[in-house]
């Protein structure tokens, strides 16, 4: 009966920006070039960069998980806790000078412990062939070159994608893009060196690999993605409000309480339009997920994706079956 979902599975593998793109506009690829270098890493390789981003992602979940960060929350916690506990405890009354003591020295180590793991976390985040990362797609933003989707991780921002993160990509002075003309000519190449200067040019660039244009069940998705979710919970409140004026009418004699009876199939109406509602988004979850996967299969194809919606971008980064 209820309308939210979770999936467990890999998530799509959807990068920032490709290497295509990226070479599309000679400016961009000449600066991608000069950090690669810089940074010792292909960032125009885009089976290098995935497993990049995917062992990068790894190794900074794994330091969040490191025992000096929640052994640092416990002893914050307990610190702050502890003054207060011991007026309850009669035994410590009498060493509230050493409980306050103890408290403060809880407070110091925890501190202490969590900036140690904060410190190596954003050391993980902000070292190496990541660093320079940002940089391509501060580079690639700056070029008007659309971003896919950015990752919160990558920015260091929360799973759920607010502030504006331990690492943001940089921002650079803003580039006026290349016309498409301009694009499509430094994509076609020029004559052999065996042909004559008579000899038309006949080669063309080939065709680019279009994105999949999106499905109307797609567009249903992004409209009614964050909608429901209150379907038990009201359910369940009209349940205990109909129960509540049942026990209220047999224990004091007042018949008028068992009209609160009838909020119970009234409950269950709101139950099955909550489990019809939760199916529904469920089949256009399904499009949506099989879509974004069309789109990263156009992507590793060549193709340039434009910025993806916010709750496509939500399907990028959960795991599903």
């Amino acid at each position: 009966m209820n309308d939210r979902h979770s999936a467990e599975g890999e998530t799509v593998d959807l990068l920032p920006v490709n290497g295509a793109a990226l070479a599309a506009d000679t400016r961009v690829l000449a600066a991608v070039r000069a950090i690669s270098t810089r940074h010792g890493f292909d960032y125009t390789d885009d089976t290098a960069v995935t497993a990049l981003l995917a062992e990068r992602r790894r190794a900074l979940e794994a330091e969040q998980r490191r025992p000096a960060a929640w052994l640092g929350v416990l002893a914050v916690t307990a610190g702050l806790l502890l003054p207060f506990v011991v007026p309850m405890a009669p035994a410590l009354t009498d060493h509230l000078f050493a409980a306050l003591g103890a408290a403060g020295s809880l407070l110091v180590v925890g501190v202490a412990l969590v900036v140690h793991a904060r410190t190596c976390w954003k050391r993980a985040l902000t070292h190496g062939p990541l660093a320079g990362y940002r940089e391509v797609l501060g580079v690639a933003r700056a070029h008007g070159i659309p971003l896919t989707h950015v990752p919160a991780w990558l920015e260091g921002r929360s799973s759920t994608g607010g502030g504006k993160g331990a690492a943001p990509i940089p921002t650079y002075e803003t580039v006026e893009p290349l016309p498409d003309d301009a694009l499509r000519d430094e994509a076609l190449p020029g004559p052999a060196p065996s042909q004559g200067a008579a000899e038309p040019v006949t080669a063309r660039a080939a065709a680019p690999v279009a994105v999949p244009p999106k499905p109307e069940a797609v567009r249903s998705y992004e409209t009614m993605a964050d909608v429901g979710g209150w379907h038990d919970e009201t359910g369940c409140l009209l349940i205990l409000v109909g129960a509540g004026g049942a026990m209220w009418a047999a224990t004091s004699a007042e018949p008028v309480g068992y009209g609160a009876l009838l909020l119970v199939p009234l409950a269950v109406y709101v139950w099955l339009v909550g489990r019809r509602q939760g199916r529904e988004k469920e089949r256009l979850r399904e499009a949506a997920l099989a879509y974004v996967q069309e789109v990263a299969a156009a992507q590793a194809a060549g193709a340039k994706v434009p910025e993806l919606s916010p709750e496509l971008r939500k399907l990028t980064e959960t795991p599903h079956a």
